[in-house]
């Protein structure tokens, strides 16, 4: 079954809004839990949530540990070999790493650099509502 899933690259910021602010990104969080697709990232992004976590929206010791043990469970983690070098911030390149080394159809960000790609080789750039829009149109 998992092979007919479409694969995707959550770009850390989705993460950050589903767990501070809720809205369209915790509703593509609960469609990963119903396993609606897969979903990919890195140890690099990892460090990079954890770190907006703790530092920006000062979350505990304790519930970092515990959104870093369900993004382990809930996501395929990457290594990518791939090094790209094309977005303005280092940040984004480690996303689009995820993105190709996966071969991820869609990269789901809220980044406005990101997002203006559009397309990273035939990857398709979108933002949460956009990517719950196409989740609902192949139910």
């Amino acid at each position: 079954m998992e092979a007919n899933l479409p694969r995707i690259t959550i770009d850390t910021n989705v993460i950050v809004s589903a767990l501070v602010f809720g809205g369209n990104s915790k509703a593509i969080i609960e469609k990963l839990i119903k396993s609606e697709f897969i979903a990919y990232t890195s140890p690099q992004l990892i460090s990079e949530l954890l770190e907006i976590l703790l530092q920006k929206f000062n979350f505990s010791d304790e519930m970092t540990k515990k959104v870093e043990v369900q993004i382990n469970s809930l996501f395929h983690i990457i290594y990518p070999a791939v090094e790209v070098n094309i977005a303005r911030d280092r940040d984004d390149n480690r996303v689009l790493e995820v993105a190709e080394e996966s071969e991820s159809s869609i990269i789901v960000t809220g980044d406005k650099d990101l997002l203006s790609l559009k397309v990273y080789k035939n990857i398709i750039i979108m933002n949460p509502k956009t990517f719950l829009t196409f989740l609902n149109l192949n139910d």
